[in-house]
């Protein structure tokens, strides 16, 4: 008998632990996206409030505001759908290298050894999006409801918003 209201005791105490562990994670969780995706805002509009006070905007000016878009828009999908969109921080590196041999580029006015390897990581960066989206279609990690049903192009590792 009092096994029963023992092991009873416990399973209540477990489960209470439990939504107390769950709400304290997703609370945290929320928060660091709101700061995650403020910090990202204030950082987008700072660089374009540098443009414009500038004048005139460069490719890197340009190139820096694609990563902010990308970053918010990587929150924004984390936000909805609770799963990391893999293919954006995939994104965000082919743009940074890119913002990064197109400065490099336009600075030094001379190619080199550099220019080969930030052109061959952004091949294989290019190469990496497109096993993780053959993975994603191929292998989705939400199956398809009704028999015809396609996982979208625009679906994110399989994950339909």
């Amino acid at each position: 008998m009092k096994h029963k209201q023992t092991e009873k005791l416990r399973n209540c105490l477990h489960d209470y632990a439990e939504s107390v562990g769950n709400l304290l994670v997703e609370t945290f969780h929320y928060l660091a996206l709101f700061a995650i995706g403020g910090i990202t805002a204030w950082a987008g509009t700072m660089a374009a409030l540098e443009m414009f006070n500038k004048g005139a905007a460069s490719i890197d000016d340009i190139l820096l505001l694609f990563i902010y878009l990308e970053l918010g828009a990587m929150v924004g999908i984390y936000f909805k759908t609770n799963h990391m969109p893999v293919r954006f921080l995939i994104y965000v590196a082919i743009t940074a290298l890119t913002r990064l041999m197109i400065s490099d580029i336009s600075h030094h006015h001379r190619p080199d050894m550099g220019v080969v390897y930030v052109s061959g990581a952004i091949l294989l960066l290019a190469l990496s999006v497109l096993v993780v989206r053959y993975a994603s279609a191929r292998f989705p990690a939400v199956k398809p409801t009704a028999k015809h049903a396609k996982i979208s192009d625009e679906s994110h590792e399989g994950i339909e918003p």
